[in-house]
């Protein structure tokens, strides 16, 4: 076992975990975060995407260990005193979600997007969008939630 500690959500915590825990896991199971999803175990849906030290990352492709001292934010922490982020908002405006399974990850890829590529276009945001998958909306509304965050957020 190995202690593995890191801040998540503005909060520090740490767990024993196996050598080969991944971050997935460590959040979902050590520290009992849900909203990060785990979809397909090979890295090609993108429920599982999380920020780590700012960036979108997808937690089934890393271990626990590899994300010491880093700054983790999950789905759960992006609301601000029980205020949505703009990217939740606009996704419960725009209708951007069906039966939710991937919007947390949908969610976590859009607010990293936005803050690397602000002023974006349709293209680049379904380009961006081509790691994350969605099996019940088309994007449609994903695409329209995420160019209106965009805007909001200028």
């Amino acid at each position: 076992m190995t202690v593995v500690s890191m801040t998540v959500n503005g909060k520090k915590v740490s767990a024993d975990v196996e050598a080969r825990t991944l971050l997935v896991h460590y959040i979902r199971e050590a520290l009992g975060l849900t909203g990060t999803h785990v979809g397909c175990d090979t890295s090609q849906c993108g429920a599982c995407v999380v920020h780590v030290n700012g960036r979108a990352v997808k937690s089934c492709t890393m271990l626990a260990a590899q994300a010491e001292d880093a700054e983790v934010t999950t789905i759960e922490g992006v609301a601000t005193n029980g205020e949505l982020h703009p990217v939740q908002k606009a996704f419960r405006e725009h209708h951007g979600l069906q039966c939710g399974f991937c919007t947390p990850g949908m969610i976590m890829t859009a607010i990293d997007l936005i803050r690397r590529k602000p002023g974006l276009d349709e293209r680049t945001v379904r380009e961006e969008l081509e790691g994350n998958i969605c099996r019940c909306t088309g994007y449609h509304n994903i695409v329209k939630a995420i160019l209106a965050a965009s805007e909001e957020m200028r």
